[in-house]
C-alpha cells in the first residue's frame, strides 16, 4: 500500500519500533537501501529494517565519501526510504557534521526525517571509508562530548557509537573508547574494519553492549554471514553498499551496451519489467486514491 492511507501508518516512533527488533534473541540483518526505489525492493524481500549508507549517498549523487554531504542532503535520503518502506531505517551519521551543537542539530533533524538510528564515528574531516589507511581520530573525550550530545536531544533515536580506533590505536584502545562512549550514552557500539574472527570475538567478549558488524565488500573484512556474526556476539549487521554496486555496475553495462549497440534490446532480459516496476512502487494503489485517474495498463 502507499505511503498517502492510512494502513501503513505508523504511530509507535521509528527508534521504539528498532529497539524492539533488537529485543528479539537473533541478530538484526540490515541491508543497504541507497533510494526509494531500493528501499521498496528490500521490503518486498521481507527485510524488517533498513541501512543508509553515506558512501551511498555520496556515490548516488557523484561524490566520494569524504564528509562533504550534508545533514539536508542525508535528510532528503531518509525521507523517501522511510516513505517507500516503512521500515525502521539506520542512518550513517558521519562525524556528526560538526561539533555537539551540530550533533543536536542532525538527531533531531534526523528523527524528523524519520529515521530510527543513527551511527557516529570518530574520525574527523576530511573523514574516510572505515576500510581505508591513514584515518585520523577525535580524542575520546571529543567523542564522548557528541555522544553525550546526540544522547540529550534524542526523543526516540537508537544512538550506535562507531570507533575506528582498532587500525590506528590497536584492539586495547578500541574497547577504552567503547566504554568512554558507553557511559557517555550509546546505545550501541559499531567497531569498524575489524579483519579476522578473532578480532570480533574479541571485541564482544569486551565490549558488553549490542554490538554493529560492517559486512562491505572490497574492504579489510573477509565475508562472514549473519549467522556467523551472530554467533561471534553480534547483534546487528550492515552490507552498507552493495544495492548500489550492483546497480551501478548494471548501469554502466547498460550504457556500454547502448554505445555499442545503439539498442537496448540486449538488456531486456536484465531489466525489471514495466509491471514489476509498477507493482514495486504501488502505481495502481495511488491510482485507486484519486477515482478520477484512469487505470493504465502496461503494454
Amino acid at each position: 500500500m502507499p505511503y498517502l492511507v492510512g494502513a501503513d501508518a505508523q504511530t509507535i516512533p521509528p527508534g521504539e519500533r528498532f529497539r524492539t527488533l533488537l529485543a528479539r534473541p537473533q541478530i538484526l540483518g540490515l541491508p543497504g537501501a541507497h533510494n526509494g526505489l531500493a528501499a521498496a525492493q528490500a521490503r518486498a524481500e521481507n527485510f524488517e529494517a533498513l541501512y543508509l549508507s553515506g558512501a551511498a549517498m555520496s556515490a548516488s549523487m557523484g561524490l566520494p565519501d569524504l564528509g562533504i554531504i550534508t545533514v539536508d542532503e542525508v535528510c532528503f535520503f531518509i525521507r523517501q526510504i522511510a516513505r517507500a518502506s516503512g521500515l525502521p531505517l539506520l542512518v550513517d551519521g558521519d562525524t556528526g557534521y560538526g561539533e555537539a551543537l551540530n550533533v543536536m542539530h542532525m538527531v533531531r533533524a534526523f528523527e524528523d526525517a524519520g529515521a530510527a538510528a543513527v551511527h557516529i564515528e570518530d574520525q574527523i574531516l576530511p573523514k574516510k571509508c572505515g576500510h581505508l589507511n591513514d584515518k585520523r581520530l577525535a580524542s575520546p573525550d571529543e567523542m564522548a562530548a557528541k555522544v553525550g550530545a546526540a544522547r540529550r536531544a534524542r526523543r526516540h533515536l537508537y544512538i550506535i557509537a562507531r570507533t575506528d580506533a582498532v587500525a590506528n590505536e590497536g584492539m586495547d584502545a578500541a574497547v577504552g573508547r567503547a566504554q568512554k562512549y558507553l557511559d557517555a550514552g550509546a546505545d550501541a557500539i559499531f567497531p569498524e574494519a575489524l579483519t579476522n574472527a578473532e578480532m570480533f570475538r574479541e571485541f564482544s567478549a569486551r565490549v558488553k553492549a549490542p554490538l554493529l558488524a560492517n559486512m562491505t565488500e572490497f574492504g579489510r573484512t573477509p565475508f562472514f554471514t549473519a549467522d556467523e556474526f551472530e554467533q561471534m556476539g553480534y547483534k546487528m549487521v550492515i552490507w552498507p553498499v552493495s544495492s548500489l554496486r550492483v546497480a551501478a555496475r548494471a548501469q554502466q553495462e547498460l550504457y556500454q551496451a547502448i554505445r555499442q549497440d545503439g539498442s537496448t534490446q540486449a538488456q531486456l532480459p536484465r531489466m525489471m519489467t514495466r509491471a514489476d516496476l509498477y507493482a514495486t512502487i504501488g502505481y495502481h494503489e495511488f491510482e485507486t486514491l484519486d477515482q478520477s485517474i484512469a487505470a493504465s495498463i502496461p503494454p
